[in-house]
């Protein structure tokens, strides 16, 4: 019997080990492979681009860095987006997406709810509070606590911006020529509901400002882009946007179904969002809405945000690149409709990080858009929509 002990207890001691390793290398061997930024030279930036980058308010609307166990108050060796790299970037707003549900198989033609959510894993893998591993609701409030606490030991670096005045404090602080970047908290996804609307407000006074609809596959709400059928808002769907509308919050339809963005367009009076995407006549494939329903979208003031990977480019995903899409979309939207959507740190492999958006800057300069084009794209136009939303 004692050799079954001392194997028993040989076992556990392995299991231990393994278990130890894994939370300790496992989190950060992921996050680097899915979140790469590839080789390349510096890029170059011209003195007319940097003084004008410089003189810009620059936004992104979508970024997951939250996702990952990574301190953003640090300048990561991995990844793409932390505070130090946003203030090199010159970057004054950036919406930081809880990501709650995500498929195994994920992919954008059509998943199911009911495929093994890949999210639960990495919550236990990177030991998220065990209150994670089983609720979709208290992984979006966890990641709201993340950017809190990055935001407490960030030495002022950054500010969460909840209402309009700390967007204009953000601004003013920016001009006076302090290094701050306004943080916005969104979900991407309203299945962290959980099929309660009285959630929202939890969200709300988590912080989260920005909603989106869906992710990757139907949820109470309503229908995907990616799901399986198409379908739009549910009874219940049209409940939550009617009362997103009168909360000072921007809703987002970056990953609804058609039939979805355009029943929301009819419940909402003023600007929503298209977080991270691209322009589907630039790039035809299903991730990019068709332009007609780009065009109603921003008909209603909203601001559609070009993404910085291959899926939604076909191709290109240099600062070159990226700019020869946004100036199509200018082209075919309109410059007050275009704004930034990087899906920096989502899973997504880039050709540069936040650090490095002066190149993009003098990249749209060299496609030939003017100075006031560029200064609305880089982050005017956002400024815009969320003072316009928030109160």
């Amino acid at each position: 019997m004692i050799w079954l002990k001392r194997g028993i207890l040989t076992l556990l001691a392995l299991v231990a080990i393994g278990l130890a390793g894994f939370w300790t290398l496992a989190p950060g061997i992921i996050g680097e492979q899915r979140n790469a930024v590839l080789p390349h030279e510096p890029y170059p930036v011209s003195q007319e681009a940097r003084a004008l980058h410089e003189s810009l308010i620059v936004g992104d609307l979508h970024a997951d860095p939250l996702l990952w166990k990574r301190d953003l108050t640090e300048r990561g060796d991995w990844g793409q987006v932390d505070i130090p790299r946003l203030l090199e970037g010159g970057v004054a707003m950036q919406v930081f997406t809880a990501v709650t549900k995500s498929p195994a198989g994920q992919n954008y033609e059509e998943n199911t709810a009911e495929a093994f959510d890949n999210i639960t894993l990495l919550a236990f893998g990177q030991l998220w509070p065990i209150r994670t591993w089983g609720s979709i609701y208290e992984r979006a409030i966890y990641q709201a606590e993340k950017l809190h606490d990055f935001e407490a030991r960030s030495d002022g670096q950054l500010k969460v911006i909840r209402t309009r005045a700390d967007l204009d404090s953000v601004i003013a602080a920016r001009e006076s020529g302090t290094d701050i970047v306004g943080g916005i908290l969104g979900v991407e996804g309203l299945h962290p509901l959980e099929g309660d609307i009285a959630k929202l407000d939890g969200l709300f006074e988590a912080g989260h400002r920005v909603f989106g609809l869906q992710h990757f596959f139907d949820n109470a709400v309503g229908g995907s882009l990616h799901g399986t059928g198409g379908h739009g808002l549910t009874e219940f769907g049209k409940d939550v946007v009617a009362r997103l509308a009168e909360m000072p919050v921007v809703i987002d339809v970056a990953h609804s179904s058609p039939q979805s963005a355009r029943e929301a367009l009819a419940i909402v009076d003023g600007p929503l969002i298209v977080s991270h995407g691209g322009l589907h006549s630039f790039c035809e494939v299903q991730r990019n809405f068709p332009d007609p329903l780009m065009r109603e979208i921003a008909a209603k003031g909203s601001i559609i945000g070009m993404g910085y990977w291959a899926d939604v480019t076909c191709g290109d995903i240099t600062p070159g690149g990226i700019a020869k899409m946004i100036k199509a979309a200018v082209e075919t939207i309109g410059e007050d409709h275009i704004a930034l959507g990087s899906d920096f740190d989502g899973s997504v492999a880039t050709a540069f990080d936040t650090s490095e958006l002066p190149a993009l800057t003098d990249a749209l300069l060299r496609e030939g858009l003017t100075q006031e084009q560029i200064a609305k794209v880089m982050g005017g136009n956002m400024l815009r929509v969320f003072r316009d939303r928030l109160e």
